[in-house]
Formats: structure tokens, C-alpha cells, sequence
């Protein structure tokens, strides 16, 4: 039975407060306490009854509603923000013997007072910096280059175990520190529904989370149920955080999920005995880790340490070596890609290793398959790289088994039978008939990706019927589909046949840009594309743009701009550019934007580095720009200007080299005055 909705707005917002208020105790319980008592079912409802009175009275909705975390609008970016405390990065230790010598450098640096320790597991995601502002959810930014990251707030809002207003009496302002990660269980989720929609699965959870937090539509975000543990303050009097393991009390007190796994030792043996336990444990979670953090609990031994330039003293992540199975191989497979690059791969007895069941490897080509000797029947050691991709390291040799033959070059492609060369300068051996079937959806797969044309419902099942129904042999044959052919196609109703021609359709606004990433040019992806689009301007002027044009363009060296100027001097992909104008692309990029006022800057390259006091990042960039110059992002003998803030580096040092004129901030104040 539903509830009865408010008769006014003053018991509406009695109403929302207590609703609110009792969706945040069950989401403490549930996130905090690890402890739930009422089912999913319930706290939905409570959320819907919530969502309904918002709904009739619009004013009483706050940022902080329980309601927010649904997601908002596409944005068109991630702005760059300055994280108030850096986030440095950890020194990486891979032994007990080095763990040792730390606790060895720490006692030295603390005169012979004894340390104590806290443990936490190095949950495999990413770093996260969130602000609190009078408690409530203000800001989220990613680590970035550890001064400056993308701010991704309207994402994070939509993580559930995120606090978006705090309990007790925190700071008035807080920045705290965590990890965004994705349980396995989720990322199966994602992946069958990916696999029904004819998607490639996505490879393993720390990959998808660094993805999803990228995602411009945070409804999308909303959808996969990301999650948060958070593990420090980043800004503390020592008086309030004296100690490490007080600060995760405090956090929880606050309503931050903690990990339950952190463990406080009381010197550098029980850190072992924590660190030993885990090696095998770890394997038992719904997430993926990679070792544990090891830090000095107090706050005053922590300060007397300090921090070297780039990572903290008192601080160290051991990481456990990559987990190392036995197998056999039963066939060695080849792939063809969009290059037409054979890639031979390994299929092996199924074998379990760090946590999942690894039945595929790469070879990755043939120089390393001979250099390896893998042969079919091969007993071979294999490893993830990074806990991710699996390996052969090597082959047992005295399991070999008699009679097995060194695995050959192939002199036809598997595909279609067609010729094959190997590389001039390379390794790779590749099929030369651009007519291959392999190739085509490839191809094909590439050009309609989300980084490419981002066609919505092309996705490698839909394309795999398309070329074998023979309806598409290049990237042109897509804008010739039609409902009826499409309706006709496996698992494709009228609906999603409707919403595939809809996407082909909105596909034809991409910028140019988009459309040179998704042609498969080799040496080109998408910022080279971005880089070309954007000083041609247009298709006409790109492809009629000699050698020479092509390498004098910043970023552009040799290799590419010969690729470049090869590609478009084929007939075969000129009558595809052709064909493409045809069906109406846009085959234009889009004029950075200016400003209005006069351009003295026209022609100039301007780089910037170190840490600037007047302006961001962004905001530097942007003024560049609307003088009418250039915004680069490294030095080279075509950039005019270097303006150096604090701690300038290598780049300061290699514009002195090449000659080039450095601004400081004040110079540049002081030459765009002029110029304005």
C-alpha cells in the first residue's frame, strides 16, 4: 500500500526530513556497520516515497537529498581542479626483506622510537580526493598527476556509499581521501548484458571503474554500482587525528565506509603475519587487491619522517608477487586484426590463477612464439601481467611431449586465404587483402566504437551478421542500411532496428576528428586525429596536404605524417572519403573557440609548466587561446614561449636547451596586458 502523499508543503518537508534522515541510517548500517535491517525491497520504497514527494514539491529537493545520486545531464567535459593537499604517490616494496629495511629507515629516522603500524589492503581501483563542505558532498576529484585532477563530482554523487551529508560534528571543511572500485560480482553484471547486446566484455574491474568515472552521462555511471572505501583525512591538526587508526574510527563516526580488513600492529613482525596471511586470503574477496599499505600509526612520528618529493616516509604499499599456475597448450589460434596483423594466442587447459579461470593467452607474434618455442602440447608456466592479463612465461620443456613440431609462420591468412608479408622494419606479419573478412569487422568494429563514431547499437554481434549477411564491406555500406535489412537480422525487432538506424543517423554529426580516429590509419589515434582535424580544419584540405605540410605540424613527426599522406594518396580510400561526403558526414572539425577581441598570439606556441599561483591550468590554457595562440603540451623547437611556475622541471630545462623564451607568470601577465 502506497503512502499517502502531504496535504501541505509544511508536513511535506516534515516528511522528506524524516525520510531522509532514515534512508542515511540505513545506508550507515548497510555501508559503515556492514549490517542491514530492512530488505532492498523496503529501502527502495522508502527512496520512491522520498522521490515522490520531491516530485510534487520540487523546492524542498537539496543537494544532499538521497534522491540526487540518479545522475543529471550529460556534461561536455571534466574540468581540471587542485587538489588543496597533494596526493603523493607510495614507494612499492616486494619482499619481507625489503619491508624490513623500511621499518629499518623508518626507527632511524624516529631516533630508535619503536613504531607502531596500521595495515590496509591496496584495493585495486582508483584514488579519489572528496570535499566536505558544513558536512555536505561538495567535491570529488580524481588523483591526476597528484597536484591537479579531473573533477568528476556529478559521478562520484551517484556511488550509494558515498555520504552526501555527514553525521556527527565534522570539520566545517574536510577533504578526505578513498579508493572507487567495482566488485566482480558487478562487472559479470555489465558483462552479460553487454555479451546480449553484441559488445565486447569488458576486461576486469579496475580497467571498467577508471572507464565508468570518465563517462560524460553520469546516469550511465548510476547504472553500475561502483563502490568506495575511504582511508585518510588529508588535511589534520595532530592534536584531532594523533593517530592513523583514531583518524578510521573518525572517519566511520562521520559515516565514511572504512575497510573492516585494516589491522593495527604493533611492530614490523606482525605487519609480516598480516602481510603473509593475505597472500592466499586475497583471493577470497569480491574485489581485487594487490597488496596492502603499511603505515606509522602516530601523527608525530609521521611529521618527524616527513615526505621526499614525490611519496611520504612514513608510508609503503608491498605488493604481492603475480600469481604464477601450470598448464597445457591444447591449440594455438590466430587472430586477424583491423590491420590485418596475425596475432597467434594460446588456448590452454582451463587453469585457475589469481582468482579467475584463464583459458587464453597472448603470443603476441610470431618473433615470440619462436623465441619461446611454444608448440602445441607444450606444458607451459603462465602468469597475469598486473593481475590482469595472463602470460605464458615459459615452457617446461622436460613435460614436452615427443614428436611436437616448432608452430609455423602461416603463408595464408586463416581468414581468407590470402597472401601474407611480414613488416619491413617490424615483427608483425600481416594479411594484405583489404577485402578480408577479418579485417572488415575489425574494422568496422573500430569505426563505430564509442571513441570513434559512437554508433549506438553496432556492437560486434550486429556487425559479425552484417558482414556475413554480405549488407557491409566498409565503413560507407553502414549508411546504406536500411529497417528492412536491419529488421531482418538475428535478436533485431523493429525497436532496435529503429534505434540502430537512429544511431548511424546521429553518427553523421561527429566532428572530423572522430571520423579520422575511427578510419584506421595507421600511427593515428585519437589525439593525432584531434591534432590534424583541428589545423586542416576539413577532409578536402587533409587529404590534399603534401608530406612536408603534414611533418612541419606540431606533434606530427615523420612516421605519421608518411602514413598520413600514404593513406589518402590510395585510391581505394579516397573513393571511401568519397563515399562517406556522399552519405552526408560532416567531414568538418569545429574552430577552437576565440575570443573577440584582437588575436596577437595568432601563429605563437605557448607551453606551461610547474605550479602556477595566478591561474589554473585550464585557465591559462583558455587565455592563450583566445589571444588567438597556442596551448601546447611539450617542448620542441616550434614553440615560441615556456611559461614556468614553481618547480618547472625537465621542461624548463629542455626550453633552455632549445632556446626558447621563458615567461614567468608576471612576464606573461604583463605581455598579454600589453597586448589586450
Amino acid at each position: 500500500m502506497s503512502a499517502k502523499p502531504p496535504k501541505s508543503i509544511e508536513e511535506a518537508r516534515a516528511k522528506c526530513a524524516k525520510l531522509r534522515a532514515e534512508i542515511n541510517r540505513h545506508n550507515r548500517l548497510y555501508y559503515v556497520e556492514a549490517t542491514q535491517e530492512i530488505s532492498d525491497q523496503a529501502f527502495d520504497g522508502l527512496l520512491k516515497e522520498l522521490e515522490a514527494i520531491e516530485a510534487q514539491y520540487p523546492e524542498l529537493i537539496t543537494p544532499d537529498s538521497p534522491t540526487q545520486r540518479v545522475g543529471g545531464q550529460p556534461i561536455e567535459g571534466f574540468e581540471t581542479v587542485e587538489h588543496e593537499v597533494p596526493m603523493l604517490s607510495i614507494d612499492n616494496t616486494y619482499n619481507p626483506e625489503e619491508l624490513r629495511a623500511f621499518d629499518e629507515r623508518v626507527r632511524r629516522g624516529l631516533a630508535g622510537d619503536a613504531p607502531t603500524y596500521v595495515t590496509e589492503l591496496k584495493v585495486d581501483g582508483v584514488a579519489i580526493s572528496v570535499q566536505y563542505i558544513n558536512g555536505v558532498f561538495t567535491r570529488a576529484a580524481t588523483r591526476g598527476d597528484g597536484e591537479r585532477g579531473d573533477n568528476v563530482t556529478a559521478n562520484v554523487r551517484t556511488i550509494r556509499a558515498v555520504p552526501l551529508r555527514l553525521n556527527g560534528d565534522p570539520p566545517s571543511a574536510l577533504e578526505v581521501r578513498g579508493e572507487v572500485f567495482m566488485h566482480r560480482k558487478e562487472l559479470d553484471r555489465i558483462n552479460a548484458l553487454r555479451e546480449e547486446a553484441g559488445e565486447a566484455p569488458l576486461a576486469n574491474p579496475r580497467n571498467t571503474t577508471a572507464g565508468t568515472l570518465k563517462m560524460l552521462d553520469s546516469r550511465v555511471v548510476a547504472s553500475r554500482k561502483l563502490d568506495i572505501v575511504f582511508y585518510d583525512i588529508a588535511k589534520r591538526d595532530s592534536e584531532t587525528f594523533a593517530s592513523h587508526w583514531k583518524t578510521l574510527e573518525l572517519l566511520r563516526s562521520f559515516d565514511f565506509p572504512t575497510s573492516k580488513y585494516s589491522e593495527h600492529c604493533d611492530d614490523i613482525d606482525a605487519v609480516l603475519r598480516v602481510v603473509e596471511a593475505w597472500e592466499d586470503k586475497r583471493h577470497t574477496l569480491d574485489f581485487e587487491i594487490d597488496g596492502l599499505v603499511i603505515k606509522v600509526d602516530s601523527a608525530a612520528h609521521r611529521k618527524r619522517l616527513g615526505t621526499t618529493s614525490k611519496s611520504p616516509r612514513w608510508v609503503i604499499a608491498y605488493k604481492y608477487p603475480a600469481q604464477v599456475a601450470q598448464t597445457k597448450v591444447i591449440n594455438i589460434a590466430i587472430q586477424v586484426g583491423k590491420s590485418g596483423a596475425l596475432t597467434p594466442v594460446a588456448e590452454m587447459e582451463p587453469v585457475l590463477l589469481a582468482g579467475t579461470t584463464v583459458k587464453r593467452a597472448s603470443l603476441h607474434n610470431f618473433e615470440e612464439v619462436e623465441r619461446k618455442d611454444v608448440r602445441v602440447g607444450d606444458t607451459v608456466e603462465i602468469q597475469k601481467a598486473g593481475e590482469i592479463i595472463p602470460q605464458v612465461l615459459r615452457v617446461i620443456e622436460k613435460l614436452r611431449p615427443k614428436n611436437t613440431e616448432p608452430f609455423p609462420v602461416p603463408k595464408k591468412c586463416p581468414e581468407c586465404g590470402g597472401e601474407v608479408h611480414k613488416d619491413a622494419e617490424g615483427v608483425y606479419w600481416r594479411c594484405l587483402n583489404l577485402a578480408c573478412p577479418a579485417q572488415v569487422k575489425e574494422r568496422l568494429r573500430h569505426f563505430a566504437s564509442r571513441g570513434s563514431m559512437d554508433i549506438e547499437g553496432m556492437g560486434p554481434a550486429v556487425i559479425e551478421q552484417l558482414v556475413a549477411e554480405g549488407l557491409v564491406h566498409g565503413p560507407a555500406d553502414i549508411y546504406s542500411l536500411t529497417d528492412e535489412q536491419i529488421v531482418n537480422l538475428e535478436r533485431m525487432g523493429k525497436k532496435s532496428a529503429a534505434n540502430l538506424i537512429a544511431g548511424i543517423e546521429a553518427s553523421k554529426k561527429r566532428p572530423l576528428s572522430r571520423m579520422l580516429g575511427g578510419l584506421g590509419i595507421r600511427h593515428v589515434g585519437g589525439h593525432i586525429a584531434e591534432v590534424l582535424a583541428s589545423h586542416f580544419g576539413s577532409i578536402d584540405k587533409l587529404m590534399n596536404a603534401s608530406v612536408e605540410e603534414l611533418n612541419d605540424i606540431h606533434e606530427i613527426g615523420g612516421v605519421v605524417a608518411a602514413s598520413v599522406h600514404d593513406f589518402f594518396e590510395t585510391e581505394e580510400n579516397r573513393a571511401l572519403i568519397a563515399q562517406l561526403m556522399e552519405r552526408g558526414l560532416t567531414m568538418k572539425e569545429a574552430a577552437p573557440a576565440r575570443g573577440d577581441g584582437p588575436q596577437p598570439f595568432a601563429g605563437k606556441t605557448f607551453v606551461v609548466t610547474g605550479t602556477l599561483q595566478k591561474y589554473s591550468r585550464d585557465g591559462i590554457h583558455d587565455r592563450i587561446k583566445n589571444l588567438g595562440g597556442k596551448a601546447a603540451s611539450s617542448i620542441s623547437a616550434n614553440t615560441d614561449y615556456l611559461v614556468a611556475g614553481e618547480k618547472a622541471g625537465s621542461k624548463l630545462n629542455k626550453a633552455k636547451q632549445l632556446g626558447v623564451k621563458v615567461l614567468t607568470e608576471d612576464e606573461f601577465d604583463a605581455m598579454t596586458n600589453a597586448a589586450e
